[in-house]
Protein backbone atom coordinates (compact mmCIF):
# COMPACT_ATOMS: atom_id res chain seq x y z
CA UNK A 1 0.00 0.00 0.00
CA UNK A 2 1.71 3.74 -0.60
CA UNK A 3 1.49 5.86 1.97
CA UNK A 4 -0.87 7.97 2.68
CA UNK A 5 0.30 11.25 3.52
CA UNK A 6 -2.08 13.97 3.98
CA UNK A 7 -1.65 17.09 6.68
CA UNK A 8 -5.16 17.67 8.26
CA UNK A 9 -6.00 20.51 10.86
CA UNK A 10 -9.11 22.60 11.44
CA UNK A 11 -8.06 25.46 9.23
CA UNK A 12 -9.75 29.66 10.00
CA UNK A 13 -12.42 29.34 7.61
CA UNK A 14 -14.12 26.35 8.70
CA UNK A 15 -14.07 28.28 12.48
CA UNK A 16 -16.14 30.94 11.03
CA UNK A 17 -18.24 29.10 8.35
CA UNK A 18 -18.58 25.35 8.17
CA UNK A 19 -16.21 23.82 9.85
CA UNK A 20 -13.57 22.79 6.83
CA UNK A 21 -9.92 22.15 6.92
CA UNK A 22 -7.46 22.95 4.95
CA UNK A 23 -3.69 20.47 4.12
CA UNK A 24 -0.75 21.58 5.78
CA UNK A 25 1.46 23.28 2.79
CA UNK A 26 -2.08 26.09 2.73
CA UNK A 27 -2.07 26.51 5.92
CA UNK A 28 -4.23 29.88 7.03
CA UNK A 29 -2.69 31.84 9.91
CA UNK A 30 -3.95 30.46 13.30
CA UNK A 31 -7.46 31.95 14.56
CA UNK A 32 -8.63 32.05 18.07
CA UNK A 33 -10.52 28.36 17.99
CA UNK A 34 -13.59 27.90 19.11
CA UNK A 35 -13.48 26.50 22.77
CA UNK A 36 -10.34 26.76 24.84
CA UNK A 37 -11.26 23.70 26.68
CA UNK A 38 -12.47 20.61 25.65
CA UNK A 39 -16.03 19.66 26.05
CA UNK A 40 -16.39 15.95 27.24
CA UNK A 41 -19.34 14.00 27.40
CA UNK A 42 -19.96 10.12 27.75
CA UNK A 43 -22.53 8.13 25.98
CA UNK A 44 -22.85 4.22 26.72
CA UNK A 45 -22.61 1.30 24.78
CA UNK A 46 -25.69 -0.14 22.84
CA UNK A 47 -24.71 -4.21 22.02
CA UNK A 48 -26.32 -5.75 19.68
CA UNK A 49 -23.92 -8.16 18.84
CA UNK A 50 -26.42 -11.06 18.52
CA UNK A 51 -27.37 -12.68 15.14
CA UNK A 52 -24.88 -10.07 12.93
CA UNK A 53 -24.91 -12.32 9.77
CA UNK A 54 -27.52 -14.37 8.14
CA UNK A 55 -27.30 -18.10 7.11
CA UNK A 56 -26.02 -16.58 3.83
CA UNK A 57 -23.30 -15.02 5.29
CA UNK A 58 -25.16 -11.93 4.90
CA UNK A 59 -24.56 -9.07 7.41
CA UNK A 60 -27.96 -9.23 9.56
CA UNK A 61 -29.57 -5.47 8.97
CA UNK A 62 -30.66 -5.81 12.82
CA UNK A 63 -27.28 -5.84 13.98
CA UNK A 64 -26.43 -2.53 16.25
CA UNK A 65 -23.70 -1.26 18.57
CA UNK A 66 -22.47 2.12 19.67
CA UNK A 67 -19.46 1.86 21.70
CA UNK A 68 -18.98 4.37 24.34
CA UNK A 69 -16.16 7.03 24.70
CA UNK A 70 -15.20 10.47 26.24
CA UNK A 71 -15.99 12.81 23.45
CA UNK A 72 -13.70 15.77 23.29
CA UNK A 73 -14.09 19.13 21.00
CA UNK A 74 -10.18 20.07 19.14
CA UNK A 75 -9.42 23.24 20.85
CA UNK A 76 -7.36 24.61 18.49
CA UNK A 77 -7.35 24.05 14.14
CA UNK A 78 -4.81 21.26 13.97
CA UNK A 79 -5.80 19.28 16.64
CA UNK A 80 -8.19 16.73 15.43
CA UNK A 81 -5.98 14.22 14.70
CA UNK A 82 -5.34 13.85 18.53
CA UNK A 83 -8.97 14.40 19.36
CA UNK A 84 -10.19 11.76 17.59
CA UNK A 85 -7.33 9.65 18.24
CA UNK A 86 -7.59 10.13 22.05
CA UNK A 87 -11.94 9.25 21.48
CA UNK A 88 -10.65 6.01 20.32
CA UNK A 89 -8.53 5.13 23.21
CA UNK A 90 -10.88 6.57 25.88
CA UNK A 91 -13.06 3.33 24.77
CA UNK A 92 -10.43 1.06 25.46
CA UNK A 93 -9.09 2.76 29.06
CA UNK A 94 -6.66 5.03 28.11
CA UNK A 95 -7.30 8.21 28.84
CA UNK A 96 -4.88 10.65 27.74
CA UNK A 97 -4.64 14.22 27.33
CA UNK A 98 -5.08 15.87 24.27
CA UNK A 99 -1.68 17.37 23.89
CA UNK A 100 0.11 13.88 25.09
CA UNK A 101 -1.60 12.42 21.77
CA UNK A 102 -0.28 15.10 19.43
CA UNK A 103 3.07 14.60 20.76
CA UNK A 104 2.74 10.75 19.98
CA UNK A 105 1.04 11.47 16.33
CA UNK A 106 3.63 14.45 15.73
CA UNK A 107 1.28 16.41 15.02
CA UNK A 108 2.21 20.56 14.68
CA UNK A 109 0.45 23.66 13.43
CA UNK A 110 0.61 22.01 9.68
CA UNK A 111 -1.78 18.99 11.34
CA UNK A 112 -1.02 14.97 11.47
CA UNK A 113 0.16 13.54 8.50
CA UNK A 114 -1.71 10.51 7.95
CA UNK A 115 -3.82 7.48 9.09
CA UNK A 116 -0.51 5.56 9.61
CA UNK A 117 0.33 7.84 12.53
CA UNK A 118 -3.25 7.25 13.77
CA UNK A 119 -2.97 3.84 13.50
CA UNK A 120 0.87 3.90 15.10
CA UNK A 121 -0.53 5.16 18.19
CA UNK A 122 -3.38 3.12 18.81
CA UNK A 123 -1.12 0.18 18.11
CA UNK A 124 1.53 1.49 20.65
CA UNK A 125 -1.51 2.58 23.24
CA UNK A 126 -3.62 -0.34 23.04
CA UNK A 127 -1.59 -3.76 21.92
CA UNK A 128 -1.61 -3.61 17.85
CA UNK A 129 -4.67 -4.91 16.56
CA UNK A 130 -5.12 -1.93 14.01
CA UNK A 131 -4.61 -1.40 10.85
CA UNK A 132 -4.69 1.40 8.12
CA UNK A 133 -7.14 0.67 5.10
CA UNK A 134 -6.85 3.40 2.35
CA UNK A 135 -9.82 4.37 -0.07
CA UNK A 136 -8.01 4.87 -3.42
CA UNK A 137 -9.36 7.14 -6.37
CA UNK A 138 -11.95 10.00 -5.81
CA UNK A 139 -15.02 7.76 -5.15
CA UNK A 140 -15.24 4.42 -2.91
CA UNK A 141 -15.41 1.30 -5.32
CA UNK A 142 -18.17 -1.16 -3.97
CA UNK A 143 -15.64 -3.51 -2.47
CA UNK A 144 -14.17 -0.60 -0.67
CA UNK A 145 -17.79 0.28 1.17
CA UNK A 146 -18.23 -3.64 1.66
CA UNK A 147 -14.60 -3.82 3.37
CA UNK A 148 -15.61 -0.01 5.20
CA UNK A 149 -18.62 -1.89 6.58
CA UNK A 150 -16.87 -5.06 7.80
CA UNK A 151 -13.87 -3.35 8.85
CA UNK A 152 -15.97 -1.08 11.24
CA UNK A 153 -18.47 -3.86 12.42
CA UNK A 154 -15.73 -6.09 13.38
CA UNK A 155 -13.74 -3.69 15.10
CA UNK A 156 -16.80 -1.65 17.11
CA UNK A 157 -17.99 -5.74 18.08
CA UNK A 158 -14.44 -5.68 19.81
CA UNK A 159 -14.97 -2.43 21.62
CA UNK A 160 -12.26 -0.33 18.96
CA UNK A 161 -13.71 2.55 17.61
CA UNK A 162 -12.25 3.38 14.15
CA UNK A 163 -10.41 6.67 13.66
CA UNK A 164 -10.97 8.05 9.47
CA UNK A 165 -9.01 10.16 7.49
CA UNK A 166 -11.83 12.31 5.74
CA UNK A 167 -11.96 15.18 3.14
CA UNK A 168 -15.04 16.95 1.19
CA UNK A 169 -18.44 17.85 1.95
CA UNK A 170 -21.01 15.00 3.47
CA UNK A 171 -24.51 15.31 4.48
CA UNK A 172 -25.55 13.41 7.99
CA UNK A 173 -28.74 11.83 7.87
CA UNK A 174 -30.28 15.06 9.74
CA UNK A 175 -29.72 16.81 6.75
CA UNK A 176 -26.74 18.80 8.13
CA UNK A 177 -23.40 18.94 6.01
CA UNK A 178 -20.25 17.91 7.52
CA UNK A 179 -17.46 20.31 5.27
CA UNK A 180 -13.93 19.54 5.55
CA UNK A 181 -12.39 20.87 2.57
CA UNK A 182 -9.04 19.96 3.42
CA UNK A 183 -9.03 17.36 5.38
CA UNK A 184 -10.36 15.93 8.99
CA UNK A 185 -10.04 13.44 11.61
CA UNK A 186 -13.01 12.13 13.33
CA UNK A 187 -13.83 8.93 15.31
CA UNK A 188 -16.69 6.13 14.11
CA UNK A 189 -18.26 4.77 17.12
CA UNK A 190 -21.00 3.21 16.37
CA UNK A 191 -23.52 1.52 13.08
CA UNK A 192 -27.11 0.32 12.19
CA UNK A 193 -28.49 -1.80 10.30
CA UNK A 194 -25.74 -4.27 9.80
CA UNK A 195 -23.15 -1.36 8.94
CA UNK A 196 -25.38 1.02 6.66
CA UNK A 197 -25.47 3.74 9.40
CA UNK A 198 -22.84 4.66 10.96
CA UNK A 199 -21.97 6.73 13.99
CA UNK A 200 -19.39 9.74 14.26
CA UNK A 201 -17.69 11.55 17.03
CA UNK A 202 -16.21 14.84 15.45
CA UNK A 203 -14.12 16.52 17.78
CA UNK A 204 -15.08 19.81 15.09
CA UNK A 205 -18.98 19.74 14.52
CA UNK A 206 -21.59 21.52 16.28
CA UNK A 207 -23.76 18.57 16.34
CA UNK A 208 -20.40 16.35 17.73
CA UNK A 209 -22.23 13.05 17.15
CA UNK A 210 -24.33 12.27 14.02
CA UNK A 211 -25.28 9.71 11.96
CA UNK A 212 -24.41 9.05 8.42
CA UNK A 213 -24.75 6.07 5.79
CA UNK A 214 -22.00 3.72 4.94
CA UNK A 215 -21.47 4.77 1.47
CA UNK A 216 -21.05 8.73 2.52
CA UNK A 217 -18.48 7.91 4.59
CA UNK A 218 -16.36 5.53 2.34
CA UNK A 219 -16.58 8.08 -0.40
CA UNK A 220 -15.60 10.79 2.09
CA UNK A 221 -12.83 9.04 3.51
CA UNK A 222 -11.47 8.29 -0.53
CA UNK A 223 -8.10 9.17 -1.64
CA UNK A 224 -7.33 9.27 2.57
CA UNK A 225 -7.85 6.01 4.74
CA UNK A 226 -8.85 4.91 8.41
CA UNK A 227 -7.23 3.15 11.09
CA UNK A 228 -9.60 -0.03 12.53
Amino acid sequence: MKPIIHKSGLSVAGLLVAGGCIAGPAMAAQATPVATTPVASVHTDKGGRADKADKNGRPDKRAERTVGIEYQAQPNFYYCGPAATRMALSAQGKILSQDEVAKLLGTTEAGTDSALDTTRVLNELTGGRYRTTEISGPVAKPEQVDKLRSDVVAALDEGRPVVANVKGTAVDTDGHPQSYEGGHYLTLVGYQDGGDLIRIADPASPEGEYWMTLEKVANWIAERGYSS
